[in-house]
């Protein structure tokens, strides 16, 4: 099927084998199993994934699909494939994103900051330490903790340099990356029109977050290393 075509696709749920096809591919992540099941990925979970971003468009903006490849170039592990499906509306890398996945743990939503170039964690660690723009924050996860979101990221063991221990938001201030995320195992809905209901009232919860980050992070000057 041509695949220009399949990102024209009006969104209904994914398709029926798309956990399977990520099951697979967990076992066997291989390119023989890619090329056998390619057919899968495009109409299972691709083709879906781009219907989504589709249609939540005129609410959040123009969204991408990521590659399916690894860069594997500075990584151990040297599997080809990605054992998901993402799916991200952003600002720019790092300055706030909404964000949805589809793997063998079901459907994964998320929004905040997910990686962070050292002058967006300068200024998301000074936002943070500010008593207006940090309150903010801590109101913001609260509310999200409370409708059931958790507060993810890498973080440091320590305070960051420059920074008081006993800082009341010092566990804030440790965090490199800052996003919360929920995860509705595989279910029906997941392959039924309501998966679009239950990502845009998700992406609706976690906006102010968004904007918390777009407004106090925002895009990088300097640009991301490995």
């Amino acid at each position: 099927m041509d695949e220009r075509k399949l990102c024209l696709v009006e969104f209904t749920g994914f398709g029926e084998h798309a956990i399977d096809f990520y099951d697979g591919l967990v076992a066997d992540n291989s390119k023989a199993y890619w090329e056998d099941n390619k057919h899968v990925y495009q109409r299972d979970v691709r083709a879906p994934m781009e219907a989504l971003l589709a249609a939540m468009e005129p609410a959040f903006g123009k969204g991408k699909v990521f590659r399916p490849y690894r860069d594997v170039r500075f990584s151990k592990d040297k599997t080809p494939y990605k054992d998901h499906c993402g799916g991200v509306v952003e600002l720019g890398r790092g300055g706030g994103a909404h964000y949805v996945q589809i793997g063998t743990e079901g459907l994964f939503v998320a929004g905040g900051s997910f990686a962070m170039a050292s002058d967006q964690l300068a200024r998301y660690r000074e936002s943070v330490a500010d008593d207006v723009r940090g309150r903010a924050l801590e109101k913001l996860l609260a509310k999200l903790d409370r409708a059931g979101w958790e507060l993810r990221g890498d973080k440091l063991k320590r305070a960051p340099r420059g920074f008081d221990p006993e800082h009341p938001r010092i566990e804030l201030l440790k965090h490199k990356r800052v996003y919360v995320a929920k995860v509705w195992p595989p279910d029906d809905v997941l392959h039924e029109p309501g998966c679009l209901d239950r990502v845009r009232e998700a992406w609706r919860q976690v906006t102010p977050l968004v904007d918390w980050c777009a407004d106090h992070i925002g895009l990088t000057e300097v640009g991301f290393r490995r």
